[in-house]
C-alpha cells in the first residue's frame, strides 16, 4: 500500500548484453558460515536422529564388507598360486558373493531412509519458511522481488533436499573407506603403502586451489539464479504494462543481462569443479603405476605376494575414488550451504511483532484518533509529519490531497503495516500498538485500487473475506455488491474457478468482488483506497448505494477522486506534502476557499495516491 510517485520505480535503463562469450570470474562472497549453516541443518535432521544413526550402522557396514572383498580376492589368488584347490576356491566366491550381496542390500537400506531423512527434513524447513514468510512485515515485500523470495522457497530449498539425499551417505562412506584402506594397505605393505600415498600432497594441493574458487561461484550461481527468477516473475506479472509501452526489447536486453551474469558465475562454478575428476583421474592412474611397478620388485624379491599386489590394485582404486568423492561432495555441499544461507537468510529476517502486553479486541467500535503522527519510509526523508485529527465512530472520512501526498501511508498506518516515528494512533483510546494485529486486521475491511483474486472459485473468493460465512451470506454479499448478475452468467456461477491474473472476468469485475469479500466480512472499520476507481458511473450509483447500507455504524476511511463520493463525508481531510493542510466538511472547506475549494471548482479531484 505504499504510495509511489512516477519517478520512484527505482529501474534502472537496461544495457544491452555484451557480445562475449566468457568474461572473467568475477568476485564473489564467501559463504558466510559454513559450520553455523551445518549445524542449523543438523537441528532440523535430530527430529530423525534415530533413523540417521541406523543410516550410519548400514554405512559401517556396507563400507566394512567393501574393504573385506579386495582382501579376500587377494587371499584367493595367493592361494590359487601356491596350492590350487577347487573346494576353496568354491567357498571363497560363494562367500564373495555373499558379501557383495550383503553390501548391496545395506547400500540400499541406507539410500532409502536417507532419502526419508532428507525429504521430510526439507519439507519441515519448507513449511517454517513459507510459515515465516507469512509473518514478516509488508516493508519487506517492497524490498524484495517476489521472483526472487520464490527462488529461496524451490530452487534453493531443492538444492538442500538433493544434497542430504546423496552427499551425506557420499561423506560418511568416503570417509570410513579412506580410513580403513589406509589402514589395512599400512598393515600388508607399509613401504607399498608410503609409495603409494606419495600422490596425496598433489592431490590436497589441487583439491585446495580448486575449493578455495568454488565456493564463492557456487553461492553467486544461486544469487544469479534468484534474480532471473525474480526478474521472470515480475514481467510475466507485468506484461499487459511491457506490451502497452512497447518495451519488450528493453525487458529482453535486461533478461539477457541477469542471464548472462548466470551464465558466467555458473560456467566458472562448474568449470573449476569440473577439474576434479580429471586431477583424480590423472593420480589414480599414477598411483597404479607406482603400485604395479614397485610391487613387481617387492614381489620379485620376495618381499611380497602376488595377491598383495592383486589387493594393492583394488585398494589403490578404493584410495582414490574416495578423495574423488569427497572433492566432489565439498563441491555439492557448497552448493547446498549456499543454498541453506539464503534460505536461513529469510528465516532470520525479523517477523511482524506485537507488543508483549498487546490485547486482543472482539469487535471496536470505531473511534480512531492520530496524535501528533510522524512517519518516514526512509531516513532524511518525511512522508508523514504532525497528523492530528480524531474520528468519531461512526463516521466517514474522506482524505483528499495530490498524488504522492501520504493518504494511503496514513490508512497504512492505521492498519499497522507500518509504526508511527512518532505520536500515537489510538482506536477507542486504547493505543493501537498495544492492539494485536491479528484482531485489529479483523476488524478491518480493506478495498483497494487494484484487487487480487485467489485461483479457486467465485465463492471461496468472496468467502475469503470471512471464512466461517455460509453460501447464503456470500450470495447476499454478492448482491449486495452488485456482482451476483455478472457471477450468475459465468459458466459455473459461483463454481467457477478465477484466476489469479484476473483472465477471464474485467477489471471493474474483480472489483465488484473484492467489495463483496469486505462485505461478507462485515468489519468495523473501512478503508476503500479508491474502490470505485475501475467502475463505470451508473455501477458505482448501485455500489455507493450498498456501501452507504454497509457503512452504517461503521467509521470509514475513503480514497477517493469523485466529488459525489467525497462531498457526503462526515469528514474531509486534505492532505498536502505528507501534512493536513484543511480539515472540515464539504461545505466548511467550500467557505474556507483553499485547495479543496479550487479542486472542487475545478472539478478534478484526482487525488488517487
Amino acid at each position: 500500500m505504499q504510495e509511489t510517485n512516477g519517478n520512484q520505480s527505482g529501474q534502472q535503463p537496461a544495457r544491452m548484453p555484451s557480445r562475449h562469450h566468457h568474461g572473467a570470474p568475477r568476485q564473489k562472497p564467501e559463504i558466510k558460515n559454513m559450520r553455523q549453516t551445518l549445524q542449523r541443518i543438523w537441528q532440523y535432521m535430530y527430529a530423525k536422529k534415530l533413523l540417521f544413526f541406523l543410516t550410519l550402522f548400514m554405512v559401517v557396514a556396507s563400507s566394512t564388507l567393501s574393504l573385506l572383498g579386495p582382501y579376500l580376492l587377494g587371499v584367493t589368488v595367493d592361494h590359487m598360486i601356491a596350492d590350487f584347490q577347487t573346494s576353496e576356491l568354491t567357498f571363497m566366491l560363494i562367500l564373495l558373493g555373499v558379501i557383495f550381496i550383503t553390501q548391496s542390500v545395506a547400500v540400499w537400506l541406507q539410500n532409502y531412509w536417507m532419502i526419508t531423512i532428507a525429504q521430510e527434513t526439507v519439507q519441515t524447513m519448507r513449511n517454517e519458511l513459507f510459515y515465516h514468510i507469512q509473518l514478516l512485515p509488508l516493508p519487506f515485500f517492497q524490498r524484495r522481488q517476489s521472483g526472487e523470495v520464490m527462488s529461496r522457497l524451490t530452487n534453493d530449498m531443492e538444492n538442500v533436499s538433493r544434497t542430504l539425499n546423496s552427499s551425506v551417505i557420499q561423506l560418511a562412506t568416503s570417509v570410513l573407506t579412506l580410513a580403513g584402506t589406509v589402514s589395512i594397505m599400512l598393515w600388508l605393505s607399509p613401504l607399498l603403502t608410503l609409495l603409494t600415498l606419495t600422490i596425496v600432497p598433489l592431490m590436497f594441493w589441487g583439491m585446495k586451489w580448486i575449493t578455495n574458487r568454488t565456493g564463492r561461484y557456487f553461492k553467486a550461481q544461486q544469487k544469479d539464479l534468484g534474480d532471473v527468477n525474480g526478474y521472470v516473475e515480475e514481467t510475466l506479472s507485468g506484461h499487459h504494462i511491457i506490451k502497452a509501452f512497447s518495451q519488450e526489447e528493453r525487458v529482453t536486453a535486461a533478461f539477457h543481462e541477469k542471464n548472462e551474469r548466470l551464465r558466467d558465475s555458473g560456467y566458472w562454478a562448474q568449470t573449476y569443479s569440473g577439474f576434479i575428476p580429471k586431477l583424480m583421474n590423472s593420480l589414480n592412474n599414477l598411483s597404479f603405476t607406482i603400485i604395479v611397478g614397485f610391487g613387481a620388485i617387492l614381489a620379485v624379491n620376495g618381499l611380497i605376494s602376488i595377491g598383495i599386489i592383486v589387493t594393492f590394485t583394488t585398494y589403490a582404486r578404493q584410495f582414490t575414488r574416495p578423495l574423488n568423492d569427497l572433492a566432489n561432495q565439498y563441491n555439492v555441499v557448497l552448493s547446498a550451504v549456499a543454498g541453506a544461507e539464503r534460505v536461513f537468510e529469510i528465516m532470520d529476517e525479523e517477523p511482524e511483532k506485537d507488543d508483549p502486553q498487546a490485547i486482543r479486541v472482539e469487535r471496536l467500535h470505531g473511534e480512531v484518533e492520530f496524535q501528533s503522527v510522524d512517519f518516514a519510509y526512509q531516513e532524511g526523508g518525511r512522508t508523514l509529519s504532525n497528523i492530528d485529527f480524531r474520528v468519531d465512530s461512526g463516521q466517514t472520512v474522506a482524505l483528499v490531497g495530490p498524488t504522492g501526498a501520504g493518504k494511503t501511508t496514513l490508512v497504512s498506518l492505521l492498519a499497522q503495516f507500518y509504526q508511527p516515528e512518532r505520536g500515537r494512533i489510538l482506536l477507542d483510546g486504547q493505543d493501537a500498538s498495544k492492539i494485536r494485529r491479528s484482531s485489529l486486521r479483523s476488524n478491518m475491511g480493506i478495498v483497494l485500487q487494484d484487487s487480487y483474486l485467489f485461483e479457486t472459485t467465485v465463492r471461496e473468493n468472496i468467502r475469503y473475506g470471512k471464512l466461517a460465512a455460509t453460501d447464503e451470506e456470500v450470495v447476499q454479499a454478492a448482491k449486495a455488491a452488485n456482482a451476483d448478475d455478472f457471477i450468475q452468467k459465468l459458466p459455473n456461477g459461483y463454481d467457477t474457478i478465477l484466476h489469479a491474473d484476473g483472465s477471464g472476468i474485467s477489471h471493474g469485475q474483480r472489483q465488484l468482488l473484492s467489495i463483496a469479500r469486505v462485505m461478507v466480512a462485515d468489519p468495523a472499520l473501512l478503508i476503500l483506497d479508491e474502490a470505485t476507481s475501475s467502475i463505470d458511473t451508473i455501477t458505482e450509483m448501485k455500489i455507493n448505494d450498498a456501501f452507504r447500507q454497509l457503512m452504517k455504524g461503521k467509521t470509514s476511511f475513503v480514497i477517493a477522486h469523485r466529488l459525489n463520493t467525497v462531498k457526503s463525508a462526515d469528514m474531509i481531510v486534505v492532505i498536502q506534502s505528507g501534512k493536513i493542510t484543511e480539515k472540515g466538511t464539504h461545505q466548511e472547506l467550500l467557505k474556507q476557499n483553499g485547495y479543496y475549494a479550487s479542486l472542487v471548482q475545478s472539478s478534478s479531484l484526482r487525488a488517487n495516491g
